[in-house]
């Protein structure tokens, strides 16, 4: 019997019901029964009814005795034909429905010209006569057009077959079987190779980056080593091994330093895939200089900004930008997450529609804790702020700020652009929409640039501010976005803006606005002792204000710890002409310090770090200061470098000389035996012998042995002396008169007998 997508049920076929397998032993059709025996032997009869309504019915694979199990794969469609596929199937069928139904559509209303022909008018032929008119037809076609129809095989007997189909059945019975037949994989593949890639593929984990050539011979190094019996010609080639590879392992385009870490994250259980699905969750900042070249004022010269931008990766919006001069800063970054926490208000020239639209939280309720008209741009408290690793980014004010706001920090990795891969995006999206249609616009690279972009620019830095955040709250905010569209919605129209609404009603919405102290929190520290009347002294300027002379300030500060009895002053490096002193009485009060240096408020205009470097610079050019000990010695220890090195103190020069006369010499001799292998060898004069002549290394090393040896004794025959008292020689007066000298010697045996008088003459 047929049952549950035409699958057959017989005699012996296995069942599974509520994940209990079940047998069919008997079929009793007369009744419209069945008998179902489990592997325990325990018999149930049921009606054919109950078993094609089971609600977990399943039928088991059939296995047959001796035959291994298919593979298992899913069932081919009609969207696994090519296009030509699906016409010749197409045209197989419509020759089919025209023996069925004598048109070849398969319906009298939808009959095309001529039809039906005489030889299929179902009114005056039967069924088997069409079959065998079809048949005859097809036999006749000639044989290349049969051939690309694929009709030289639709014989009688197929068309019984296909007879009874209809629809998308029926053209996946009329399409070849051969265009979706399953994949039997490389042949070649045999087990032992497999070993060998995937030996190869741990080799090149540890190793640098290796070509496919090279790769491919250490598969056949493996092979050769492994299995010495192993038929060379039935390696796979280079092609085989390379798209056995990519299927394997796929493209492999990560470099391998990268291939490591990734393989050492998921080793340690950390890799997958985070899913963002609420505003806030992750924040992606980044800065590029901005391709647009802008005037300080109206007429100022042409100036290079920098374009920092926060992006929500949830509803890809852009919630807060800073356009600064030249390159950013870790405040510019601190107060970039400020602005992300605030909402933002109105400006000039923004109509109604550019107002806070969104549902649950009525306007006028911000604009009552704001004191302002807000915007239609969303604000948020970060919970993740993914950063690259510049300078701005990785300083320690940011990170305090980060810390301050209550979110985690989570660098990118190095030179991975998929980690930042929506923000980096994001610049390109507002260079093509807004950028390259500005003066001044100076284009990707040097070579798209325009003939005089600095001639061009007109917008001042706070005029490209103002258009910039028009375009995000006007264009950017409610721009369709395509294939960031939320998990929960796929099919559906979403803006920045309508998601950020959705997720409000899911979540609600939190009013939680930062402290206003929160700029003086985020800048940088300095610990500091007040001196009286003077104030303190913060990188090589001071600052002083009335309330520092008050007494409680004349006495160390309580604080304990690291930075015992100091004060806690802040400053801002974009602005040095005052620092801020948080009171300590009162912790939301804070007093701003000015430079001393300062007139009246007005008179000089802001300088920044880099100002107050030049001016400390030029101070110390004068050379007319009070200098300190620690100074004086350091003056002092460069005038005894300048006379007496240390490398020219007698315990220091011994051992240097000693070891520098020794690789010298060492040198000297490797000279000399590449020089001589470098050299032709001259032919020898054979009557002529020329003198041997010691090389001047080994001369100078004779003349140090000699030396050492005379040294030597010498100190043993002074050891031999050192009781015996020297007596100076006779004068060769003395001797003389001691003995005559025309005396003839006595004989040897009288000599000594013989005792020889003075005054013998």
């Amino acid at each position: 019997m047929a049952a549950r997508g035409f699958l057959q049920i017989a005699q012996g076929r296995r069942v599974a019901l509520n994940g209990v397998e079940w047998t069919i032993d008997d079929i009793h059709g007369q009744h419209g029964r069945l008998v179902l025996v489990d592997d325990d032997g325990r018999a149930e009869t049921r009606s054919f009814r109950w078993l094609i309504n089971h609600a977990d019915l399943r039928l088991l694979p059939t296995s047959e005795s001796g035959c291994p199990s298919p593979v298992a794969r899913q069932p081919r469609t009609l969207a696994d034909l090519t296009k030509d596929q699906l016409e010749r199937a197409r045209l197989r069928a419509a020759h089919v429905l025209e023996v069925e139904t004598g048109f070849r559509e398969g319906h009298p209303a939808r009959a095309l010209q001529g039809e039906p022909r005489p030889a299929y008018d179902p009114g005056r032929t039967t069924l088997t006569q069409r079959r065998y008119a079809k048949a005859a037809e097809i036999g006749a076609m000639p044989r290349p057009e049969a051939v690309r129809c694929g009709l030289q095989h639709l014989s009688y007997r197929t068309l019984v077959r296909l007879s009874g189909l209809a629809g998308n059945s029926l053209l996946l019975a009329c399409a070849d079987g051969r265009w979706t037949r399953r994949r039997s994989g490389h042949r070649s593949i045999t087990k032992e190779v497999r070993e060998a890639i995937f030996a190869v593929k741990a080799e090149c984990g540890e190793r640098a980056r290796l070509s496919l050539a090279a790769r491919h011979r250490l598969m056949h190094q493996y092979m050769s080593e492994r299995f010495p019996t192993f038929p060379t010609e039935k390696i796979p080639s280079r092609w085989t091994f390379a798209t056995v590879w990519e299927e394997w392992f796929g493209p492999d385009g990560a470099r391998p330093r990268y291939g490591r870490t990734a393989d050492a994250a998921a080793e340690a259980g950390v890799s997958g895939r985070m899913v963002i699905h609420r505003p806030g969750q992750v924040l992606v900042l980044d800065s590029t200089p901005m391709p647009v070249k802008l005037r300080e004022t109206v007429f100022g010269d042409a100036i290079t900004s920098t374009l920092t931008l926060a992006l929500d990766l949830y509803t890809h919006g852009l919630p807060a930008f800073r356009l600064t001069l030249q390159s950013d800063t870790s405040v510019d970054i601190a107060m970039l997450l400020r602005d992300v926490m605030l909402p933002l208000p109105m400006r000039d020239g923004w109509g109604e529609d550019m107002e806070w639209p969104y549902a649950g939280v009525p306007a006028e309720v911000i604009a009552e804790f704001t004191g302002h008209r807000v915007a239609a741009l969303p604000f948020f408290a970060p919970e993740t702020v993914t950063t690259d690793h510049g300078g701005p980014y990785k300083n320690h004010d940011v990170v305090e700020a980060e810390r301050e706001i209550g979110c985690r920090i989570l660098p990118a990795r190095v030179l991975r652009q998929t980690d930042k891969y929506a923000v980096e995006r994001q610049f390109l999206t507002i260079q093509t929409m807004l950028f390259e249609h500005l003066l001044g616009f100076t284009g990707g690279d040097v070579a798209d640039r325009g003939a005089d972009p600095e001639r061009d620019a007109s917008l001042t830095l706070a005029q490209a501010e103002h258009i910039i955040a028009t375009w995000i709250v006007q264009i950017w905010q409610n721009r369709k976005l395509g294939e960031y569209a939320p998990s929960w919605g796929p099919g559906e129209d979403h803006s920045p803006n309508t998601l950020f609404a959705a997720a409000m009603e899911q979540g609600g919405f939190d009013l939680d606005f930062p402290e206003p102290s929160f700029y003086y929190k985020v800048l940088r520290k300095h610990h500091v002792k007040i001196h009286p009347r003077r104030g303190v002294k913060i990188l090589g300027l001071w600052y002083h204000h009335p309330v520092l002379d008050e007494p409680r300030f004349q006495q160390p500060s309580a604080r304990g710890g690291k930075h015992t009895g100091k004060w806690v002053v802040r400053s801002d490096r974009r602005d040095r002409r005052q620092v801020f002193f948080q009171d300590p009485a009162d912790h939301e009060t804070w007093h701003i310090l000015r430079w001393r240096g300062l007139p009246p408020e007005g008179e000089i205009p802001a300088f920044s770090d880099a100002t107050a470097d030049a001016l400390l610079t030029r101070v110390k050019a004068n050379n007319v200061r009070i200098h300190s000990e620690s100074e004086l010695l350091e003056h002092l220890l460069g005038i005894l470098g300048s006379v007496t090195p240390v490398d020219q103190w007698p315990s220091q020069a011994k051992k240097k000389a000693g070891k520098k006369r020794r690789v010298a010499q060492a040198r000297e001799i490797t000279r000399a035996q590449a020089a001589a292998a470098d050299r032709p060898a001259a032919p020898a004069i054979a009557d002529e012998q020329a003198p041997a002549e010691m090389p001047a290394a080994w001369a100078e090393h004779a003349r140090t042995i000699d030396h050492a040896v005379d040294a030597d004794r010498r100190r043993r025959r002074e050891e031999a002396l050192a009781d015996v008292k020297p007596v100076a020689p006779v004068t060769l007066r003395e001797a003389l008169n001691r003995r005559p000298m025309f005396r003839l010697p006595p004989p040897e045996d009288l000599e000594a007998d013989t005792p020889v008088r003075e005054d013998d003459t």
